[in-house]
């Protein structure tokens, strides 16, 4: 979502620099091939789980040389160091982020549990604002302890240029895949965690399964691979070997999704799931759990069920099967004007713009 953010900014408006607190990853690679520069602080913890204070000085040093109208950090992490560091290094102005929806201890760290309290601690003297990508989210975060005043609501946006339906790539994918004509491949496009409740997914997969010997499964995602011996085990256990199809980490999202009926999610716990988003403006009808603002993405162009309920998922998936090829066409159409109507990038990224400019008095921001 960053990088299609800074991809749809407008460059005569502003410049960025992204600062990593960690590692630089392959969604570094694509900021870098729009020209914008990219830096890693590398930054570890020792066995307290402290951030490197030499590592935290030289971000204040960076924000202090880099003079940005503009900080604007992304997760709970990068909102109290990056917070902090901004507030050291002076001069800019300070927009958090929040892209989670659960502070449930099942589902995420202590250590994040630790820093989403401090950064609600924070939250009146730090940031200037704070985006949120769902509507959700902003009422857990302000039951937790957030200034309520200081949250912007701006959901995460998708390129309907990018993402379309497009036949050729269905034909490609599924003979890709070794899809049959008549299979119904159902797809849940997520990374392996707990919040994505594969487990769900598998039960609900098996429940699916028994009714309807067409329909085939695709987990794709990080972790979603054959070494993955615990995701592995529950296919194997629920009879699924032969039904579900382990694709891991793919860069050709848009590709991929052409070659879904069905896409879903299965997740205890979401902001503003950008695959759900993805996969509608590519024409795919959804079944999505009930977190989140999933149900207000989907609208009623889709289906939404509670989370951790399986037999719940398998009937919705069913219902969708069971529609003729036409149906699912003209609900996947409905989905794809949804999204073009209320949940555009360039619409998202205006309202960043807009944002900022709000914040320096109407004035354009030079750097972000």
């Amino acid at each position: 979502m960053l990088h299609r953010l800074l991809e749809a900014s407008n460059p005569e408006e502003m410049s960025h620099e992204v600062v990593s607190l960690t590692e630089l990853g392959v969604v570094a690679d694509r900021i870098r091939q729009l020209g914008i520069r990219t830096h890693a602080l590398r930054m570890g913890r020792n066995r307290f789980r402290i951030p490197d204070p030499v590592k935290v000085l030289r971000l204040i040093e960076f924000i202090r040389a880099s003079r940005p109208d503009v900080v604007q950090t992304w997760l709970y992490h990068a909102d109290l160091l990056g917070g902090l560091a901004a507030k050291l290094a002076g001069g800019a102005r300070i927009f958090w982020g929040i892209h989670n929806n659960t502070l449930d201890t099942d589902l995420i760290r202590r250590t994040t549990r630790w820093t989403a309290a401090m950064c609600a601690r924070l939250s009146r003297s730090i940031p200037d604002a704070i985006v949120t990508v769902s509507l959700a989210a902003r009422d857990l975060h302000v039951a937790a302890g957030y200034d309520p005043l200081k949250f912007v609501f701006i959901p995460n946006g998708f390129d309907v240029s990018l993402f379309r339906p497009d036949p050729g790539s269905r034909r490609e994918v599924r003979e890709e895949l070794g899809l049959a004509h008549n299979a119904t491949a159902i797809g849940l496009m997520a990374r392996v965690d707990p919040q994505k409740d594969h487990l769900n997914f598998v039960r609900a997969a098996a429940l699916l399964a028994r009714r309807e010997p067409d329909v085939r499964f695709l987990l794709c995602g990080e972790g979603a691979t054959p070494d993955n011996h615990e995701l592995v085990g529950a296919i194997t256990r629920h009879g699924l070997v032969e039904r579900v199809l382990l694709l891991g980490f793919r860069s050709d999202m848009p590709h991929i999704l052409n070659g879904l009926d069905i896409c879903t999610l299965s997740s205890a716990s979401e902001a503003f799931p950008v695959a759900i988003g993805e996969a509608m403006a590519c024409g795919i009808p959804c079944v999505v759990t009930d977190v989140g603002d999933c149900a207000y993405l989907v609208g009623d162009t889709g289906r939404v069920v509670p989370p951790r309920d399986p037999e719940a998922l398998a009937e919705a998936w069913d219902a969708l099967v069971r529609l003729d090829p036409e149906g699912r066409r003209r609900l996947g159409l409905a989905a794809r004007e949804r999204i073009a109507a209320h949940f555009s990038l360039p619409r998202t990224a205006d309202a960043y713009a807009a944002l900022y400019r709000r914040a320096l008095g109407g004035m354009t921001p030079a750097s972000v």
